[in-house]
């Protein structure tokens, strides 16, 4: 074994045992005296330091009321907390008079990963509220200060289809002086229309005010680490897309300025995103802050807080946001400007192969197949057959390099203690029969934005989201347990089922191709790289990557058996692939220069080299010559 593949194998096992260890904290399948875990440790996001620094004074109850909130404000700080109840087709939300903000927003058609209704909103917090400064400076926050109700009866309101309701919670400070708030609910959607009145305040608003979403969503899946790392906070201004996701050691803060399309926080499923309404007429500040922090059992979670500061000109003005709050499914998220939402991978590479390609694609083949894991197999085969003539090149190529090892093996023989020579004597055999080893790398780098953008696509899909397929496969946005131990060993905790077919797969294919004996160690360890990292992979795309696999074998049993184009070593000799290719470019190169320096050229390629001038210069024939000094006569 040489110090390349000495130093290969040495790199694997690193790189191994670094994402081992960086899944370390991933947690799956929580017992269920450990049910509601997540949930608390959740809560606790609400207790960090982002919550008291940016959501300002919270506490201050010791102090009068008119201390805390001024002449202006201190009659509405006291009051009775009432709760507006609203079904509809996609939710059921919960609506406080304090502050007219959000308290609950529970997803009927989604659950957590205990099987509970996906419930979006920190139980200890309400969303979707506003803060400002009264000209006495005190600062504000609407959830201390009880609005008025109007709008509802009974507090309870039942919402179908194209139906929709108006929802109104005022703060009447009198002589035409008001603050009002109007939520539109609708039946058969995920938004709501918020439109923000305010009426001749410019004596008692110091500037204008800042709505604002408080916190990250709660998390909903069990593998909290996984879902952590697709949560961020995103702002699109003009059509440009931003993430921000904080800092790890300090509450990060950044302000933008410019058109706001829409300003959103999301988990790795759903997202709540506020949108100026009417589209891209909204030209303001937005404010953002955020952090990462780890959380006991359940790794590391990021809390932001976005806001829209809206300025007040006097008079009555009125402006309106959509709000969504939700899942992320392309297919809807689209309907409302936010498709960026949705993780597909570089903006300008790899996203719109997802966006306008697989995306498409993968929901027509459903639409005729409802089931998800045989729409991920024929979707598969679907690729396959797309993608078949760049990786034909490659089979190609592959069966041509096995053709040529038995006789690449026995040249080298004669050089055994010299590697330069052994070299020379491949480059050699590769321009005799005229093989690019390198051919078959174009083709896979030209797949390589494709197969990425596969990943990207199936690894965020919510369509997989709590799906079953067959036998032990019963979610395919998570990993497929097949043997699990309890107790993490390098970060892992279980063996993929799937995963481990697509190792043996790929093991396959590689014993299949691979015919460098200096390349033959990693026949074994990159199956096996792959069974670890693959094992945390969601089951539905280790379900495409194997039988994406198995359908490349079947590809290259057929060209290396059963292809009509078939060839043997002579058929290589007699038709070379090309006639002079790079190979035998850097060689004449390599000749020159060490003509040019003095040195011999190495016995292999001078023979090459005779061999080409041979080709290129054939000796004449003394009967043509006398023929052709006759007919000058």
């Amino acid at each position: 074994m040489d110090k390349k593949t000495l130093f290969g194998i040495v790199l694997i096992g690193v790189i191994m045992v670094a994402w081992m260890m960086y899944t370390g904290s991933v947690r799956e399948d929580i017992p269920a005296e450990q049910k509601h875990s997540i949930e608390t440790d959740t809560q606790q996001v609400a207790k960090s330091p982002i919550d008291t620094t940016l959501s300002e004074d919270k506490s201050n109850t010791v102090q009068p009321l008119t201390e805390q909130l001024g002449t202006f404000f201190e009659p509405f700080a006291v009051g009775q907390e009432q709760h507006i109840t609203i079904h509809t087709d996609n939710y059921t939300a919960i609506i406080s008079n304090k502050g007219g903000s959000i308290v609950r927003w529970t997803l009927k058609n989604f659950n957590k990963w205990d099987e509970v209704p996906a419930q979006l909103i920190n139980y200890k917090e309400s969303e979707l509220y506003i803060k400002f400064t009264s000209i006495e400076a005190k600062k504000i926050d609407s959830r201390k200060l009880y609005f008025d109700v109007s709008g509802v009866d009974n507090n309870v309101i039942n919402l179908t289809g194209d139906a929709q309701q108006d929802v109104y919670f005022t703060l009447d400070l009198g002589g035409d002086k008001k603050l009002v708030k109007k939520l539109t609910f609708k039946g058969n959607k995920y938004d709501i229309i918020q439109d923000i009145t305010v009426d001749n305040l410019e004596n008692v608003l110091k500037s204008g005010y800042t709505l604002f979403w408080g916190h990250n969503l709660n998390y909903q899946e069990a593998n909290s680490v996984d879902e952590s790392s697709y949560s961020k906070s995103i702002i699109s201004m003009n059509g440009s897309i931003e993430d921000f996701e904080g800092a790890d050691s300090e509450i990060e803060t950044k302000e933008y300025t410019g058109i706001i399309d829409y300003v959103a926080v999301k988990t790795k499923y759903f997202t709540a995103a506020i949108i100026p309404q009417p589209w891209q007429k909204f030209d303001g500040t937005a404010t953002f802050a955020g952090q990462q922090f780890d959380v006991k059992k359940s790794g590391k979670l990021k809390d932001f807080q976005i806001g829209i500061n809206v300025p007040y000109r006097g008079g009555s003005q009125t402006n309106s946001f959509m709000v969504y709050i939700g899942p992320i499914d392309y297919k809807i998220v689209d309907a409302y400007g936010i498709e960026a939402i949705v993780d597909l991978g570089a903006r300008y590479v790899i996203r719109p192969i997802g966006e306008y390609f697989m995306i498409p694609l993968f929901n027509m083949v459903h639409s005729f197949i409802p089931n998800y894991g045989i729409s991920i197999i024929i979707f598969s085969i679907l690729m396959k057959i797309l993608l078949y003539p760049l990786s034909l090149k490659q089979v190609r190529n592959a069966s041509y390099m096995k053709l040529l090892a038995p006789e690449i093996a026995k040249r080298k023989e004669k050089f055994k203690d010299d590697v330069k020579q052994q070299n020379m004597v491949t480059m050699e055999v590769y321009n005799e029969y005229g093989i690019n080893p390198a051919s078959g790398c174009l083709p896979l780098l030209v797949q390589m934005p494709i197969l990425w953008a596969l990943w990207r696509t199936l690894n965020g899909a919510i369509e997989m989201r709590q799906e079953p397929f067959i036998l032990w496969i019963t979610d395919l946005s998570r990993p497929d347990v097949l043997i699990g131990w309890g107790y993490s060993v390098l970060g892992m905790t279980h063996i993929s089922g799937l995963a481990l077919l697509m190792a043996v797969s790929m093991f396959i294919q590689q014993k299949m191709t691979i015919t460098d004996p200096n390349q033959k160690a990693m026949v074994y360890m990159m199956p096996l790289m792959f069974l670890f990292m693959f094992s945390n992979f969601p089951s539905g795309l280790n379900l495409y990557y194997f039988v994406f696999n198995l359908l490349a074998i079947g590809q290259q049993v057929y060209v290396n058996n059963f292809s009509r184009s078939k060839l043997s070593l002579a058929d290589l000799k007699k038709n070379p692939k090309k006639k002079e290719g790079w190979l035998a470019k850097q060689m004449k190169m390599a000749q020159e220069m060490q003509k040019s320096g003095g040195k011999s050229v190495p016995p292999a390629m001078q023979r090459y080299l005779d061999a080409q001038n041979k080709k290129n210069n054939p000796p004449t024939n003394s009967n043509n010559k006398s023929g052709n000094n006759r007919k000058k006569k």
